[in-house]
């Protein structure tokens, strides 16, 4: 029997979740609450309410081929599972200068994918600074017809958007209030912080050293007793 991994053991609870609020939703007098945060190193994470409670649960992720419009060999995606979004892309637009940062794509039911579910979000993000994240590989070169822009927020090395799409937007869920959190960058740690964790990890070894030293001076001595 092949071995599963723990994220793809709680995509199949991605996938009972989801279930589970479209059944519920689908009579439900407010659309079910749904929040999917992403970034460009494919962590991400899904929340929604099931029977009453907020369940939250990682998003299986990897690099592959694209099926969309223009779609590339090798992009960052995420399966959604039963979500089953509006397709289309939404660029993510720098304010300072225009020019777009990311392109978060929605694929559903596009035959060809290898994730066991139809439904997915791709990750694209500008390499023409340099490649530090999986989600760095360029833009498709074509798109869909359906397409939403948005503003990046916060500081160079620390910014994101948030989105939350109306009907017939990209992204959007029938039956659920879905909002989007996508990360671009991340701050990298600071120099004071990795001298830190340097100083901390030479502690431990030195204790750890001292603490075997101790034990085997112990065992000599007993043995000379």
């Amino acid at each position: 029997m092949p071995r599963i991994s723990t994220r793809q053991a709680m995509s199949a609870a991605v996938l009972t979740a989801c279930g589970l609020a479209l059944r519920t939703s689908a009579t439900a007098v407010a659309p079910t609450p749904l929040d999917i945060e992403v970034d460009e190193n494919g962590f991400g994470t899904l929340t929604t309410d099931v029977s009453g409670i907020s369940v939250t649960v990682p998003l299986v992720s990897g690099t592959q081929a694209d099926p969309g419009p223009g779609g590339l060999s090798s992009a960052l995606t995420y399966d959604l599972g039963t979500i089953t979004p509006n397709p289309g892309d939404v660029f993510m637009i720098e304010p300072a200068s225009n020019a777009i940062s990311d392109i978060i794509r929605f694929n559903t039911a596009v035959a060809g994918r290898p994730i066991g579910s139809p439904n997915a979000l791709v990750f694209y993000s500008d390499n023409g600074d340099g490649v530090d994240a999986l989600a760095d590989t360029g833009f498709p070169t074509a798109f869909y017809s359906s397409t939403a822009v948005i503003n990046e927020v916060g500081p160079e090395g620390n910014n994101g958007a948030d989105y939350t799409p109306t009907a017939n937007q990209p992204g959007f869920v029938p039956n659920f209030a879905a909002t989007y959190h996508f990360i671009s960058d991340l701050p990298e740690p600071s120099i004071s912080g990795l001298i830190f964790c340097g100083a901390l990890m030479l502690a431990r070894r030195r204790r750890t050293s001292l603490n075997e030293s101790n034990d085997s001076e112990s065992l000599s001595s007993r043995g000379t007793v």
